[in-house]
């Protein structure tokens, strides 16, 4: 289907390449063509020229031998064309020429002023004039036959580099959804060309932001192990603090920095592939429910005709909370959250999500917006990539009545 709609689109390289080819052809047999036929028909002329003037001195030669000759014509009989040249022609050649181009019969006239008097003779052109159609005709024809030939040939010569390229748009397309393994391999085979440039540009940008990602995860990871040990030290330091105000504060901070340690070293698990799901029956609808009542955040719950499911509930349950706690930290109430099929809807009545976060979905430690709210950024990202294990599909919308609308898809049971 996508070859077809290639095939297809007028706007393609490949046909853009044979309309330049057919255009081009078209002017070099459109000039040839009137170049062959100016040269044909002056060469014509000129033959024609020297035979009227023969037959013109033969029949003179005859008429004043013999004093009549049937092939003259003279006084009023000449066409005032050639009449008009003959007293306008220069004494060292007495012999006008013209061409009269009727269709029907052509005729090409020679005159001269004898004794005073204008004679002419003409010779017919009617076979010249054909087989200089004739020449025309097979000219246009083959001309014709030609380009049948060639523009198709161009069409197919343009499909080379026309699927090198859509074989970059591809790899492209693949690295700007997050597949940075995606290479265009393409071979340039020493051909050096611009798309092969392009080829490789495109497989030094996937290789430079392979290489920043993995650097990026290894500092997640590194950063994560390494205030581990120190939180624990201070959570256990919290515990000892006399009962107070500061005391409660010290352990709400402490609490929040070890959550944040927490979906680091999450995220590290998720971006190292580490994590593996332990799939099994479950009744959708009340673990949505029951997740809903573990966050302890206010959402309207509503549950439709569902499908039987196999996912791991732990993730989610960790899936539906974070978006939940998302769509309050970031939007307004009320919070709806809806279940129909083998899908899980979660939706706020705020600003929606913002456009860059629309186009290139949660980033961590970016809220995308500062009227947002605060947080880390982390919550949607864990939740995209607790739904990839899972196997599901997470999007992220803009309801059309307002507000941020996230959409869990998940597998069908046996899928």
């Amino acid at each position: 289907m996508d070859t077809l709609r290639s095939l297809l689109n007028w706007r393609s390289l490949r046909w853009r390449i044979a309309l330049l080819v057919c255009v081009a052809c078209c002017a070099v047999a459109l000039t040839i063509g009137l170049l062959v036929h100016a040269s044909t028909r002056d060469r014509s002329l000129n033959e024609g020229a020297v035979k009227a003037r023969n037959a013109l001195s033969l029949a003179l030669e005859r008429y004043g031998r013999d004093g009549t000759d049937r092939d003259l014509s003279a006084g009023s009989a000449l066409p005032d064309e050639l009449l008009s040249r003959l007293r306008d022609q220069r004494s060292d050649d007495p012999v006008a020429t013209w061409y009269d181009s009727t269709p029907v019969r052509p005729r090409m006239w020679a005159g001269q002023l004898y004794h005073g008097q204008p004679y002419a003779v003409n010779v017919d052109m009617t076979l010249d004039l054909l087989s200089r159609n004739a020449l025309d005709r097979h000219m246009w024809k083959y001309s014709a036959l030609a380009l049948a030939v060639v523009v198709p040939l161009s069409a197919l010569a343009a499909e080379l580099p026309n699927r090198r390229l859509r074989r970059v748009a591809r790899t492209a397309r693949r690295i700007s959804a997050g597949d940075l393994d995606a290479r265009t391999a393409a071979g340039g085979g020493g051909r050096g060309d611009e798309v092969t440039e392009i080829s490789a540009t495109v497989d030094a940008m996937a290789d430079s932001l392979h290489d920043r990602l993995e650097t990026e995860q290894r500092f997640t990871a590194d950063v994560a192990h390494e205030l581990r040990t120190p939180l624990m030290g201070l959570v256990t330091a919290s515990g000892l603090l006399p009962e107070g105000e500061a005391t409660d504060l010290v352990r709400d901070r402490v609490g929040v920095l070890r959550t944040l340690v927490e979906e680091l070293l999450e995220i590290s698990r998720l971006d190292a592939g580490a994590e593996r799901a332990e799939l099994r029956p479950v009744p959708l609808a009340e673990v949505v429910a029951d997740s809903l009542a573990r966050t302890g955040l206010a959402a309207r719950f509503t549950a439709g005709a569902v499908a039987p499911v196999e996912t791991d509930p732990r993730r989610l349950d960790r899936i539906v909370a974070n978006l939940v706690v998302n769509a309050h930290r970031h939007g307004r109430a009320p919070v709806e959250v809806e279940v129909a099929g083998a899908t899980v809807t979660v939706r706020d009545h705020g600003d929606g999500f913002p456009r860059d976060l629309l186009a290139h979905g949660p980033q961590r430690f970016r809220t995308g917006a500062a009227e947002r709210g605060r947080g880390h950024g982390l919550g949607l990202t864990i939740a995209r990539g607790q739904a990839r294990v899972l196997g599901a599909s997470l999007e992220f919308a803009n309801a059309p009545g307002g507000g941020a609308l996230a959409t869990l898809r998940l597998p069908p049971a046996g899928a």
